[in-house]
């Protein structure tokens, strides 16, 4: 299977697995990780997802050979077939990048649609693309640059030359760099640690944070307030404030 999706009490674990080609994006992995991420998010038992790749490489991006021509063939047809979270797909639920090596094109676009970022210290993230005549077509040019400064996304998209994972840190491109051999451990704590939280309450937050970004701030606010509105009314909330009170742990159920 292209793609291996894994349950993990309230964790989907879904790995890219074409690792014979650095786990390239051919039109068989993009179907497949479109399915796997609509399972996810339909997925009511399912809180938190990770995401990685098989093998050495997290994502070398679109499949040259295979995904390119169809691109070009079909255009937009192509995402339509098969969205994803970097166009075509939005998913409240926390989504993790636990990147285990090289991340380029395509695959730092993944690494861009999640929320929270774990390298090894190998990994490696770039955007080859000039060198063939386009430009990141998942996402990248507008991600990159709500991700780090603007000089560096400039660097990243004009010069097609990857950057190491100690300088993604540095620029706050990803949160943590890790041993490879820590990486899962740490990426299945940082979920943990999210389902521990009022699982209606974290997609709110992100879904403020991101619908917020296109917004004037007197608009965002009151995205941010309605929202708030919405979740004071939930058990969830409820129960956390209760669970405060009487100093125990609190049992959420996401209603």
């Amino acid at each position: 299977m292209p793609v291996d999706f894994i349950k993990e009490d309230k964790t989907a674990v879904i790995t890219l697995n074409r690792p014979e080609a650095l786990n390239a994006f051919d039109p068989e992995l993009s179907g497949a990780f479109s399915e796997a991420l609509v399972n996810f998010m339909n997925d009511d038992s399912l809180w938190v997802g990770i995401i990685t790749g098989a093998g050495n490489a997290f994502s070398a991006g679109a499949d040259i050979a295979a995904l390119l021509p169809a691109i070009k063939k079909n255009s937009d047809e192509q995402f339509k077939k098969a969205p994803n979270i970097m166009r075509g797909l939005s998913i409240w639920k926390p989504l993790i990048a636990a990147v285990n090596g090289a991340a380029l094109g395509g695959g730092l676009e993944l690494v861009l649609a999640c929320d929270l970022r774990i390298a090894t210290e190998n990994a490696m993230f770039g955007f080859p693309e000039v060198t063939l005549g386009l430009v990141p077509g998942w996402g990248g040019t507008q991600r990159i640059t709500r991700a780090v400064p603007s000089a560096i996304a400039a660097e990243l998209l004009f010069l097609g030359r990857p950057i190491s994972a100690a300088r993604a840190l540095q620029t706050g491109l990803v949160n943590r760099v890790v041993p490879r051999s820590d990486l899962m451990t740490a990426a299945k704590s940082m979920a943990a640690g999210l389902c521990r939280c009022a699982p209606l309450a974290v997609r709110v937050a992100k879904q403020a944070m991101v619908q917020g970004l296109d917004m004037p701030l007197e608009k965002g606010l009151d995205l941010e307030k309605s929202l708030n509105d919405y979740l004071v009314t939930t058990e969830d909330f409820n129960e956390g404030c209760a669970a405060h009170l009487e100093k125990r742990k609190p049992t959420f159920k996401e209603r």
